[in-house]
């Protein structure tokens, strides 16, 4: 960053950086669009032109927002409290548990209940509980343990939830367009991701006044994003259709479970899937979770810097998806699937050797870009293969694999405690290397992820 732009208070100084990003995903989306076929191109309006989908879209990029938001606000002020990588890791881990422990009950909630009303009363639930933790922040009582139980709660919301959310998508769009709905939602996602945490630096470094460990700007950002857990709760009456449910029967809920268990046994592409998705949870999202201390000890930023780097992955992804959603006929999905995850190890692997924040910001920018294929990609087949009355709770098998994510987390944040952050990170990429190639190696239904498409 120049000496010119340093000397810019730091709140204006994150503006000019926000505007910027808003420009550039301007010009990379419009880009983005011209790739590929021009059929291609019009699926991408053809799927938002669709009513019942396109208040799906913009209720998850309301939520996203709000996720997105929370973690810079999370991260910046748990390690403003505790100068440790370590408890940054104990905070995601109590987010992550309840996808190992509700997830299923969320896919057999998605196939029981109304996809709608579900998403609808998870909205709401968020809403309050954002605005409880925001006024204990913003009274200045906040705790460590606050974010443990909060993020436990939180995590429990969106494990019984996000089944749903993606089990509804193919009900409300035409199967030719599902890959395009795919990409569409990471986009949604990835648009969060760059304009988010932007704003959420900016928030906290201008109402905080220049002293950023104070909790009230950040005590400000979460009143915010409770209003946006709200928006997104209400976006969703927009729906017109609730939602495929089961045909009554006299089957218990554990049964369902173990249907859906035998079902990804099965069929090796759905298996081969899962377990794909696993390892990016594994060792691929560390470096998010480690962001804040490498941010502060390696890069020494501030919270507006920690939002630049989460608005590169992010904007990064967002070309990456887009172009993706461009590209709904793209041949041998298999093989990109594999290539994007050996290049996101690669790159998770590179950023621990950045010692500047441009290499820091350019290769977030790639890594975005490779996550965004990797997660579209497998989404998009996992969808293709799962017969309709089981996707509810195949997907959420699929999300509750991604609980597993303490599994590689807790190992990595201790290297980092102990060693240095940039030191964990590196491990983190060759652990996400080794990972793949031994899947590709040792697992044949890691080659079929495509098989009868």
């Amino acid at each position: 960053m120049s000496g010119a732009l340093r000397a810019t208070p730091p709140h204006l100084r994150c503006w000019l950086s926000f505007a910027a990003e808003a420009n550039l995903v301007a010009w990379y989306a419009y880009k983005s669009l011209l790739v590929g076929s021009h059929l291609a191109s019009r699926d991408i309006f053809s799927a938002l032109e669709i009513p019942d989908f396109r208040w799906l879209w913009i209720g998850s990029l309301g939520s996203s927002f709000a996720m997105n938001m929370q973690i810079i606000a999370r991260g910046w002020l748990v390690y403003t409290l505790t100068s440790s990588p370590l408890d940054l890791g104990w905070v995601t881990i109590s987010f992550m548990l309840p996808t190992v422990l509700f997830a299923l009950w969320g896919g057999v909630l998605a196939d029981r209940i109304p996809k709608r009303r579900v998403i609808v009363l998870a909205q709401l639930l968020n809403a309050i509980a954002t605005l409880i933790m925001a006024l204990i922040i913003f009274n200045d009582q906040v705790t460590f343990w606050h974010f443990i139980w909060f993020g436990f709660f939180n995590g429990s919301i969106l494990a019984l939830s996000m089944p749903a959310r993606q089990a509804f998508v193919p009900e409300l769009i035409p199967e030719r367009l599902i890959f395009t709905a795919m990409a569409l939602t990471t986009t949604s996602w990835n648009l969060s991701r760059i304009v988010g945490p932007a704003l959420a630096g900016l928030l906290i470094a201008y109402f905080a006044d220049g002293d950023t460990s104070s909790t009230y700007g950040v005590g400000i950002l979460y009143f915010v994003i409770a209003g946006l857990y709200l928006i997104s709760g209400l976006t969703m009456l927009g729906v017109s259709k609730p939602g495929q449910v089961q045909p009554p029967d006299d089957k218990s809920p554990w049964t369902d479970v173990a249907d859906a268990l035998r079902y990804v046994w099965a069929h090796p592409p759905v298996f081969g899937l899962i377990l794909l998705g696993i390892v990016p949870f594994l060792f691929g999202m560390t470096v998010n979770t480690l962001l804040p201390a490498f941010n502060q000890d390696i890069l020494g930023g501030g919270p507006e810097d920690l939002g630049y780097l989460v608005s590169a992955m992010g904007l990064g992804a967002i070309i990456g998806s887009l172009m993706l959603a461009t590209m709904g006929g793209l041949k041998r999905k298999a093989l990109w699937l594999l290539v994007s995850a050996f290049a996101w190890a690669g790159l998770t692997l590179l950023f621990g050797f950045t010692t500047t924040t441009l290499a820091a910001l350019l290769v977030m920018a790639l890594t975005g870009w490779v996550s965004a294929w990797n997660m579209s990609l497998n989404r998009g087949l996992l969808q293709m293969q799962v017969d309709d009355h089981m996707r509810g709770r195949i997907l959420s098998i699929d999300m509750m694999s991604h609980g597993l994510m303490p599994l590689g987390l807790i190992p990595i944040s201790y290297i980092a405690e102990y060693t240095s952050v940039a030191g964990g990170i590196m491990a983190s990429g060759g652990a996400f290397l080794v990972a793949v190639a031994l899947l590709l190696l040792f697992s044949p239904s890691i080659r079929r992820v495509d098989e009868g498409l």
